[in-house]
């Protein structure tokens, strides 16, 4: 039986993904037609990021990257969802604690995890899972389980694929075509709720967030987010387009040489719900919206831990959530603070703070053989017999992430939750353990090194 790549599936399904969602947010449309001009500006006003990105081949995957972000009421919710991604090659990688922020929920992100699986689809999907145990009102609490015990999110087709690749060990190209019909359903858009408005209203007092889980029939998909090579010229350029960006670029400030994650958004849209007890009454719901990113170097152990320190020096020198009023302070601080953070390529390699990969140049492919037999990593680049490029964040970051649900559910939603991080709950939700996304950057950056060193003989 000839199986279907699950790199291809995936690469189907973020199509199909990104068509549904254009068809149910026109403002996505237009958001991807800015990225798109914003790129193509970028690349001609810069040839050597372009030739940077052909080298890695990153320039082929530029249109393809995506990611979305949905959120889930139960274990067997998630742990459904594990098996549905891993169906396209998708594991579940890092934890994500958002309660600090005031975010009742953790998550993961499912993506694939090896570089060439990378190159053929990037699509990641941010999941959160409602954590129930932080609703302080018991009876309310105890209708939000009820409520969610109730709902089935999979079409017993998908959930039927599913079973049908994990006995067979893969899909044909007809099971493949349908299966992402089938996963579709789960992250279309509901406009029926599944409470009454005073129910509603409840649970969005207790959190915007719990009322955008419990009151539908499914994991909605919250927002798709294309790629930018300049996030700072799409966020000047949003309002002319008709599209209000939130008010501050999460994460690091503007730099040369980009690292992590930046990402802006553009607010929720209030979409019209019907309630149970008011099927012909339209009643408003504010959960989707549009999100950009820019992603930079990856960075390593060393080089989050710098990253975390200046972030939480500028944050607690602002002293507030950032918001419109101190938009332009929260920029001053992170600007100058940032300027302990080196940003040259070299400087970053140097010293260890990003991973990076490694390729032969045609001067080393011509040398093969001829090398001293235990050159250093150091010499070689030095000899130009290989060159290095960072290598690209493909995860999250949690105070991001945070800032984008808080600035999208309104600063008004933010609250201050008690419980601590609980991973170990998360994992036995999910069935198995999340996987350390710097342990995965560093297992690229070595198979670079070793792929580099059996090229050049050394």
């Amino acid at each position: 039986m000839s199986f279907v790549s699950p790199d291809l599936i995936r690469q189907r399904f973020s199509r199909a993904m990104s068509d549904m969602y254009r068809d149910e947010v026109p403002l996505y449309g237009a958001l991807m037609k800015l990225v798109e001009h914003t790129n193509a500006q970028v690349l001609a006003d810069q040839p050597e990021l372009a030739a940077h990105l052909r080298s890695t081949g990153e320039f082929e995957r530029l249109d393809l990257e995506r990611h979305g972000a949905i959120r889930v009421g139960t274990a067997a919710e998630l742990a459904t969802l594990g098996r549905l991604f891993a169906v396209m090659g998708m594991q579940p990688v890092g934890y994500y604690d958002l309660t600090p922020a005031g975010v009742p929920v953790h998550s993961t992100a499912f993506r694939a995890v090896h570089e060439s699986a990378l190159q053929v689809s990037p699509f990641r999907v941010f999941t959160s899972l409602l954590r129930l145990e932080l609703i302080e009102n018991a009876e309310l609490r105890a209708f939000a389980e009820s409520v969610l015990d109730r709902r089935q999110i999979f079409t017993p087709g998908a959930l039927e694929l599913i079973d049908l690749a994990e006995r067979q060990g893969g899909l044909t190209q007809a099971q493949a075509e349908d299966f992402v019909l089938q996963a579709l359903e789960t992250f279309r858009w509901h406009h029926s709720a599944t409470v009454t408005a005073e129910q509603y209203r409840q649970l969005s007092a207790q959190h915007r967030l719990i009322a955008d889980v419990v009151a539908f029939k499914g994991p909605h998909i919250n927002h798709l987010t294309p790629r930018t090579l300049d996030i700072d010229i799409v966020q000047a350029r949003m309002p002319v387009h008709g599209i209000t960006p939130k008010a501050v670029i999460e994460g690091p400030p503007r730099r040369q040489c980009p690292i992590l994650l930046r990402q802006t958004s553009f607010k929720a849209l209030d979409e019209p719900v019907a309630f149970t007890n008011q099927p012909q009454a339209q009643g408003s719901h504010s959960a989707r919206f549009g999100e950009i990113e820019q992603r930079g170097a990856a960075l390593t152990p060393t080089g989050r831990a710098l990253y975390d320190q200046l972030l939480n020096a500028a944050r607690d020198a602002l002293g507030e959530f950032p918001n419109e009023a101190n938009a332009e302070r929260y920029n001053r601080l992170m600007a100058e603070h940032f300027v302990a953070f080196p940003d040259s390529h070299d400087e970053l390699r140097q010293q260890a703070l990003a991973y990076f990969r490694y390729f032969p140049t045609p001067k080393g492919l011509a040398a093969k053989g001829t090398l001293e037999q235990a050159a250093s990593l150091e010499h070689l680049l030095e000899q130009q017999y290989l060159h290095a490029e960072p290598l690209v964040y493909e995860d999250f970051l949690p105070v991001s992430a945070a800032g984008i649900f808080q600035s999208n559910l309104g600063d008004a939603a933010q609250s201050h939750y008690a419980g601590q991080s609980n991973r170990q709950a998360f994992e036995t939700a999910l069935g198995r353990a999340t996987i350390d996304e710097l342990g995965l950057y560093a297992q690229t950056q070595q198979r670079s090194i070793d792929e580099c060193r059996a090229a050049l003989g050394v």
